[in-house]
């Protein structure tokens, strides 16, 4: 039988794989990175807000955008 807890907060886990970091976009969401990286949404705000950001981000509006070279690079994987 299948143990739906674990397979719920594995869906909700914080970081993520190499594989779905390889695969994102030219530029992702802050949440997005946050999640890369593994920051909670608070400080990966407040980070952004200082230009204290680990990596590039792009302000376009009310929007942040991440720039994924940029934070697979800081990860080390990049290509």
């Amino acid at each position: 039988m299948r143990d739906d807890t674990t397979a719920e907060h594995s869906k909700c886990s914080k970081g993520m794989s190499r594989e779905e970091l390889l695969s994102l976009p030219v530029s992702v969401d802050l949440e997005t990175g946050n999640r890369a990286l593994g920051l909670g949404r608070s400080k990966g705000y407040e980070l952004a807000k200082r230009g204290a950001y680990p990596c590039r981000v792009l302000r376009l509006g009310n929007a942040y955008r991440v720039v994924t070279a940029d934070l697979l690079d800081l990860l080390g994987l990049a290509a």
